[in-house]
């Protein structure tokens, strides 16, 4: 590449030197002859390195890239066999840890991003830092300027007020055991199981990390779908109405999708944005299941508003996986734990971005 970018700087230069021999009265046909030689000479050489550039690009990206990748992702399977510790985001193969390759972590993120992930429907903001603030306006009723008479006193309005969000990432941890067979297995096989186990058990925890900041909140009893109304036109401000959701469990969208009109119609409208295929007065619905959102005794969760504005989680992005046959029982049962702690910490960013419904069921 630095070679082809240096010959072309080079036939700048000779085109240059003939111009100028064009526009001298004096030059010799030899003198053109040989500058027009040279220049074609030139040009001929440029096509010719740019080839083998691209064909040496093409062989690092599809034979050398792919053989690499695959070499370090084989060395950290057997580091996980030979029982390393790793450091997900910081490790370094030079201060003793590993970086998990690439597409590991792709499975775990997607796998932690699948099935009913709450997170997907919050703010997720990425710190890298354990601690920090982040600083919002506080919502205030301002009444306007008050008329003045000529040469009147100008009365003192109310300044800005602004809210301290701080955040302290916490630690959250669990072990898996596996048999030492499965470690003499195939790659692949390893990879799936380490991958599906860390991805469901983050996904379970954060889930209950956001579940626990939203049901901080008063819950409200809904009777019907008037109540649901109030809620959008009157309870939210405006501000969040059209950006607004309807998050159920099984039990609540049951109710919903059996709420009727006075002619009998079904309230539920097909809706090609709402994850369900569903919306309710024109606001999409979205459908948990009842193990990750569940219904306390009689009463079903209908959660309104806007909860990227609601709800914030602070993500370390840091995930450790550490390995042991001793640690336990593990050498007396022959397997080998593998312990994973990732950081993170959801806290309200505005709680009147929603209203925590209650419907009752089965009464």
């Amino acid at each position: 590449m630095l070679l082809s970018i240096q010959m072309k700087q080079e036939l700048e230069v000779l085109r240059n030197s003939a111009k100028e021999l064009i526009q001298n009265k004096e030059a010799k046909i030899e003198d053109i002859q040989a500058s027009n030689v040279a220049i074609e000479t030139l040009q001929a050489k440029i096509v010719m390195q740019e080839k083998i550039e691209s064909e040496e690009k093409e062989v690092i990206e599809n034979v050398i890239a792919p053989v690499v990748k695959s070499d370090y992702e084989k060395e950290f399977i057997n580091g996980l066999r030979n029982k390393f510790k790793n450091a997900m985001s910081e490790g370094t193969l030079g201060d003793g840890g590993y970086t998990v390759p690439q597409d590991i972590k792709t499975t775990i993120n997607e796998l932690r991003s699948t099935k009913d992930a709450l997170q997907n429907l919050i703010t997720v903001e990425k710190v890298t830092t354990l601690s920090g603030s982040r600083v919002f306006k506080a919502r205030a009723q301002q009444t306007g300027f008050a008329m003045v008479a000529e040469d009147g006193t100008i009365t003192e309005k109310a300044t800005p007020t602004f809210t301290n969000l701080a955040y302290s990432v916490k630690k959250y941890a669990g072990f898996l055991k596996v048999t030492n067979e499965l470690l003499k297995d195939s790659d692949q096989a390893i990879k799936a199981t380490l991958g599906k186990w860390i991805g469901d058990e983050s996904r379970v925890t954060r889930n209950k990390l956001i579940l626990g900041v939203l049901g901080q909140k008063a819950k409200t009893a809904i009777a019907d779908a008037d109540a649901i109304k109030a809620i959008l036109n009157i309870t939210l401000d405006p501000a969040f109405r059209y950006t607004a959701s309807i998050v159920t469990n099984q039990d609540s969208f049951n109710w919903l999708d059996n709420l009727k009109d006075l002619q009998g119609n079904y309230l539920l409208q097909p809706s090609v944005v709402a994850p369900t295929g569903k919306q309710l007065f024109g606001v999409p619905v979205v459908m948990v299941s009842n193990a990750d959102l569940p219904t306390v005794a009689t009463k079903a969760p209908i959660i309104i508003g806007d909860l990227k504005e609601a709800v914030v989680m602070f993500d370390r992005e840091e995930l450790g996986v550490v390995a042991s046959d001793v640690a336990g029982d593990a050498f007396l049962t022959d397997v080998t734990l593998f312990r994973a702690i990732e950081r993170e910490e959801v806290k309200t960013r505005d709680a009147e971005a929603f209203v925590y419904g209650e419907v009752t069921i089965g009464v």
